[in-house]
């Protein structure tokens, strides 16, 4: 077999390329006619998409009845495509519509994949070239004010729906522009919606709200994709309505229900290479603002020390997320971010500061069936020498991987009781010692999340 037949056998090859499309130059040709007839009303109507559609779609196919040779179908086609370009995303318009889509993955105009179900997909979806690709980038990134080029060619945006953009360009891409979305969920998960899917179990529901009410300090890891910011969503429901929260985000995502709800999100340098404002300066700036919690919708560096001093200060109930492999890993990654802050800080008083702040880590993982699950619920205890201890609460336990690697377990209970009941108690909460019971209890709801095949 030649080289050219083994690489076009293997998954995700580009051989054979895709057909060219008959109609590039045509839509090409009249998207800039239209944004040249139609610009100042299109600036004039502002963001209301339909109302721009209703603008474009007409003056399209009046344009368009002016080509000859073209079929009733392809013209229909034609106007749809010509308008998603003007005045939505282009070619992403249908991905972003469809609900089972997480995840987005432009790696060039010719090849656009998605993820379902945790499992990646290549999809029929094609840009007309690379400049197709770099026009619909930023229309993505002006949006809020941002920008994309030679001089900057990497950005983190969000959609208007608060899906979360990150586009890539040359030189620092070899291989054309490149898009990844992460598509924010018209609906909002439930925490007794994550029980249904197996995402946790109804005695981890019950202990992870009890402990958001105690007011503990809890982070969230795992690895990209695993689910962290749909469960630090999840958690928050939790807070009292009566409560003032600041959320603090590098690209706004989080989604809060309460009536005193105060989002920050930062700003990166403008065209000159000014006017940046990082997520550790609105962490300090945000004591300022007298709040009840302050969540951090992810912690990436220096912000980790002014996390942890706020944390040590009298904010307690705080919730932010990490990345990390493990609940053991994740506390390495704090001390490391800690460092960052240019400060020369014994490890042993960084773990000092570790342990005294944080008090849950909620560690999740995705699967090999693609389902995003909480492995391990943690507390983190006092320092014994320079280790923090740590201690599992619950913990998932796999009984079998099936032959479509389906994965059958359950979130337990390890048996061990937290230490930090004297908090609860301080808050007026009842924490019922039989959350913690290796058996089952009565009209604790424990199977939902005990030994058996968890749904998909």
């Amino acid at each position: 077999m030649r080289l050219d037949e083994r690489l076009a056998r293997r998954p995700g090859s580009h051989l054979p390329q895709p057909a060219a499309d008959p109609f590039a130059e045509l839509k090409n040709r009249l998207h800039q006619a239209l944004i040249a007839d139609l610009g100042p009303q299109l600036f004039a109507v502002g963001a209301d998409s339909e109302e721009l559609r209703r603008l474009v779609e007409p003056e399209a196919l009046r344009q368009l009845e002016q080509e000859r040779g073209i079929a009733r179908s392809d013209r229909e086609r034609l106007v749809e495509e010509i308008a998603d370009d003007v005045v939505g995303h282009g070619p992403l318009e249908r991905l972003l519509a469809d609900d089972s889509i997480t995840e987005i993955m432009v790696n060039g105009p010719h090849d656009v994949w998605v993820e379902r179900d945790g499992r990646l997909h290549e999809t029929e979806v094609r840009f007309i070239d690379d400049s197709h690709v770099r026009r619909i980038i930023n229309k993505i990134v002006a949006q809020i004010g941002r920008r994309i080029d030679e001089s900057s060619p990497m950005v983190d945006a969000r959609l208007p729906d608060g899906s979360r953009v990150n586009a890539v360009i040359p030189p620092l891409s070899l291989s054309g522009p490149l898009v990844t979305i992460r598509k924010f969920s018209r609906r909002r998960l439930e925490l007794a919606d994550m029980v249904r899917i197996g995402t946790l179990s109804e005695d981890t529901v019950a202990f992870l709200e009890l402990c958001v009410r105690a007011e503990l300090n809890v982070l969230v890891s795992g690895g990209t994709g695993a689910g962290k910011t749909t469960l630090l969503n999840a958690l928050s429901t939790a807070i009292p309505d009566s409560e003032r929260i600041v959320t603090i985000e590098d690209a706004a995502e989080l989604q809060l229900d309460q009536r005193h709800v105060l989002r920050l999100e930062s700003r990166p340098k403008n065209v000159e290479g000014s006017g940046e404002i990082p997520v550790r300066e609105l962490v300090r700036n945000s004591l300022r603002m007298r709040p009840d919690r302050i969540i951090v919708g992810e912690v990436r560096g220096a912000e980790a020390l002014d996390m942890l001093q706020a944390m040590n200060t009298g904010h307690d109930g705080s919730l932010s997320t990490v990345h990390a492999n493990s609940p053991r890993d994740a506390l390495s990654r704090v001390e490391t971010m800690v460092l960052m802050a240019g400060f020369d800080l014994p490890v042993r008083a960084i773990r000092q500061q570790v342990s005294a702040a944080l008090e849950l880590i909620v560690h999740m993982e995705r699967h090999e069936d693609g389902v995003r699950r909480v492995t391990s619920v943690a507390e983190v205890q006092r320092m014994e020498s320079d280790v923090i201890t740590l201690q599992e609460v619950f913990k998932f336990e796999v009984e079998k991987v099936g032959a479509d690697r389906e994965v059958v377990g359950g979130l337990v209970p390890t048996g061990i009781h937290p230490t930090f009941v004297e908090k609860f108690r301080k808050h007026g909460v009842e924490l019922p010692v039989e959350l913690f019971s290796r058996a089952p209890a009565p009209g604790l709801g424990r199977d939902g999340g005990r030994r058996r095949a968890v749904a998909r």
